[in-house]
Parts: C-alpha cells; sequence; structure tokens
C-alpha cells in the first residue's frame, strides 16, 4: 500500500492534533462560521467535522460579529385580493409605445361591507344544499353543519371567486383589518 493520493481516491483527512484543536478554538471564539474555519483548516475538514469537533468539546460563548445598527427597510406591499388581477396588469395600455398608464389613475374597486346572513334570513325554499352548489352559486356555509337547516348562501358569486361580493369581504379582509378585530 502507498501513502501516495491517487487521482480520484477522496481526500486525506488529517487527525484533529492539538495545534489544529487551538486553531479551531481560537477561531471558534473570534465568531467565524463551521464552513470558514473548515476553509481555513482544509486537509479534509468539512464543516459537519467542525461542528461535530465544537460539541464534543463543549465549545460555547462565541463573540458575534457587530451586526449593521441601521435596521433595514421593508419594502411595502399592496394587500393582495383573489380574483383580482393585479393593478399593472389589469391597467390598460396606452396606444403607440406599449407603456402602462400611471398607477394614480387607476382606481381600485371599492370594497363590500361584509354581510352575516343567519339561517332566519333564508326563506326555505331558497336554501341552497351542497347537492345545489356550482360554478353559479355562492358557497358560503350557514348555520351548523351538523343541523338539518344548514346550507349555504346561494347568491350569485363575485367574478373568479367562490362568494358573493358580501361574503368575499368577510372571506378576504385585509391583514390591518384583521389585526384590528382580533387584537
Amino acid at each position: 500500500m502507498s501513502d501516495e493520493q491517487l487521482p480520484g481516491d477522496p481526500p486525506q483527512k488529517l487527525p484533529w492534533t492539538d495545534d489544529r484543536v487551538e486553531a479551531l478554538k481560537k477561531m471558534w471564539a473570534e465568531g467565524l462560521s463551521a464552513s470558514q474555519i473548515a476553509a481555513k483548516l482544509a486537509g479534509g475538514v468539512t464543516r459537519n467535522a467542525v461542528i461535530g469537533k465544537v460539541h464534543r468539546m463543549g465549545l460555547s460563548g462565541r463573540v458575534t460579529r457587530a451586526r449593521v445598527s441601521t435596521p433595514r427597510t421593508r419594502k411595502t406591499r399592496e394587500p393582495s385580493h383573489p380574483g383580482r388581477a393585479s393593478a399593472s396588469s389589469s391597467a390598460p395600455r396606452t396606444s403607440g409605445n406599449n407603456a402602462l398608464k400611471p398607477l394614480a389613475s387607476v382606481k381600485p374597486e371599492p370594497i363590500p361591507e361584509p354581510v352575516a346572513i343567519h339561517i332566519a334570513d333564508i326563506p326555505v325554499g331558497e336554501r341552497v344544499t351542497i347537492l345545489m352548489l356550482s360554478d353559479k352559486t355562492c358557497r358560503w356555509p350557514i348555520g351548523d353543519p351538523g343541523s338539518e337547516e344548514f346550507c349555504f348562501c346561494g347568491k350569485p358569486p363575485k367574478e373568479g371567486a367562490p362568494y358573493c361580493a358580501g361574503h368575499a369581504a368577510l372571506a378576504y379582509q385585509p391583514q390591518r383589518d384583521r389585526s384590528r378585530r382580533t387584537g
């Protein structure tokens, strides 16, 4: 057997010598990551080998690197509405250069007020059962599913949504409105 490294052979791993262990301790205390330490130690040492050695040695109390003192700015997004195309994709194009109209000219649809419908509000003859549901009926459940009176709204749904305008307003509330009601 030869000690020579042949092409295609896995790299030979060097043992954890006292010098390498001291270097590991020093770099760990400086706050280097396990990947950075593995790269500096070389000799077949992997990130996982560094992590395993650190845990076996019981090292902790790392120095954390200084973080940037200015907080990151968050990008603001407009709330998405199911069933509606985004303002940029639904905005009409101007003739000629195919440029989009400014967003200020696009007016959002008014959101209808949520409507709470109770089982008593729907006459018996107009109640929609699960067998009567279709893409032309609002699928908002009304009442206790265990009772015989349980039914669905049945009004015409909002375009591209499973619910009528009133129930869609209940189902799809912007984040800020939900936090006010539950908070």
